[in-house]
């Protein structure tokens, strides 16, 4: 692909590193990253990768903005209230990006959907707040062969890490099956501004890095950040040879919605 002196300008800081270039960015501009959930993780995500000059952005989310959102999902302003989510973030990422195409899907992650809607994507961002749908796009990914990045916050806390299925520790070797319905929830137990937006930009971050192949992935281990403290911690994990999903006799051998 051969940039135009428009796209040189625009993407100048990035070309000039030597682990990018023109050939990097021409990558960024033909890849394809899907993120699932147009909120507090899925609001940087998506706009840092729409500024990095990512091609293709989908962006998955059935809701609609409500005036709680505000507080933390920036990528929606107070005149969108009442707006669908998909809505609102493609106007906002074309505001940033003209050149990217902005693809949307304002209808819930199913079972009997999802692996339609992340096929023809290169990088799958989990930007929700549940675990069911959390659980859903590892499966979804695995089965699909499609490397995500999971991340989760609450309260002063988040946690993400990167999946490459197949070759590393998958969400379901960490965590097994959906905790109880009394579990924890962000709208129940709160979540500092700030933290979905860093740990949604490390999302990014690693989506970015996927595409281009450059430099350590999140994989295989699970990072931890706290706000008030200012901790960075990193975990190692590994692939649990009993996981139900990628374990060497697995269990769950098709995609089911999770409860």
């Amino acid at each position: 692909m051969n940039l135009k002196n428009e796209q040189l300008q625009r993407y100048s800081r990035q070309i000039m590193l030597e682990e990018i270039g023109r050939r990097g960015q021409a990558a960024l501009l033909a890849a394809k990253v899907l993120i699932i959930g147009a909120g507090g993780l899925g609001s940087p995500a998506a706009m840092y990768l729409t500024a990095a000059g990512v091609g293709t952005i989908g962006i998955a989310d059935p809701d609609k903005v409500d005036l709680t959102n505000l507080q933390r999902q920036i990528i929606h302003h107070t005149g969108n209230i009442g707006d669908e989510k998909t809505a609102s973030a493609r106007e906002k990422l074309l505001a940033i990006n003209p050149q990217v195409t902005v693809q949307t899907y304002p209808q819930p992650a199913k079972a009997e959907n999802i692996r339609a809607m992340i096929a023809g994507y290169d990088f799958v961002i989990d930007a929700t707040d549940n675990f069911p749908a959390k659980f859903l796009i590892n499966d979804a990914c695995f089965f699909e062969g499609k490397p995500f990045s999971h991340a989760g916050v609450l309260r002063f806390e988040g946690q993400t890490m990167t999946v490459l299925p197949g070759q590393t520790a998958c969400y379901r070797c960490v965590f097994g099956f959906p905790p109880g319905q009394d579990s924890p929830a962000t709208g129940l137990a709160g979540v500092l501004a700030t933290v979905p937006g860093v740990i949604g930009t490390i999302q990014a971050t690693e989506a970015i890095k996927c595409i281009l192949q450059i430099a350590d992935l999140l994989t295989n281990q699970l990072l931890i950040y706290n706000a008030l403290t200012m901790d960075f911690r990193k975990i190692q994990i590994k692939r649990n040879p009993d996981c139900p999903l990628c374990g060497g006799k697995p269990r769950i051998t098709e995609l089911k919605d999770q409860t």
